[in-house]
């Protein structure tokens, strides 16, 4: 198997990651990986903050627990069980204490269909990096708070993709769970 899908079948969501800084040159190669992206037009219309401070990743928190929680009380059983190994063993369960968080932010006509695939390619050059990371919803939740949107820069225009962490894993790649065969019609 070459190298580019044996990264791909091995990438996975890392959600426990070590207190082990990622360095700035490798964090810049990821980056840059993410921002080799393909999009319409060659307009490139994102951006990124990578958040390392932990005074700001602890304000994030602060702000995205309480919603979190409060979403938590009203999902179906299903989903409060799906949480609770992570709940229980991350007093963080939204940012994972992970290394870094990588707001990827667009904005214009093809953003919707871009960048997804700048996350993907940022998520596939960590794990070639053998750092973890992990796309997470409930990053966002602190994205209505002005002073938040201020140190982020976001404008009005403007939509977050993801954030991303990433970290060194602390327990190591999971294991990949069982996939179904792809739906496939050949014409």
């Amino acid at each position: 198997m070459n190298q580019t899908i044996e990264t791909i079948m091995n990438r996975r969501s890392v959600r426990f990651y070590a207190s082990r800084p990622i360095p700035r040159e490798a964090l810049r190669t990821i980056l840059e990986a993410g921002h080799a992206a393909p999009s319409g037009m060659n307009a490139r219309n994102w951006r990124f903050v990578a958040v390392e401070d932990p005074l700001f990743k602890n304000k994030l928190l602060s702000l995205a627990l309480p919603r979190y929680q409060a979403w938590l009380e009203k999902a179906p059983e299903a989903l409060k069980n799906m949480r609770k190994e992570i709940d229980a063993a991350c007093p963080d369960p939204i940012y994972y204490n992970a290394a870094a968080i990588i707001f990827v932010i667009g904005s214009g006509m093809t953003s919707d269909l871009d960048t997804p695939m700048v996350c993907q390619n940022i998520m596939l050059a960590a794990r070639s990096l053998e750092i973890g990371s992990c796309w997470v919803y409930f990053g966002q939740l602190p994205l209505d708070d002005l002073k938040v949107r201020n140190i982020l820069e976001l404008q009005e225009q403007e939509k977050v993709y993801g954030p991303i962490l990433l970290g060194y894993p602390q327990r190591g790649f999971p294991e990949a769970s069982p996939k179904n065969a792809p739906v496939i019609k050949w014409i």
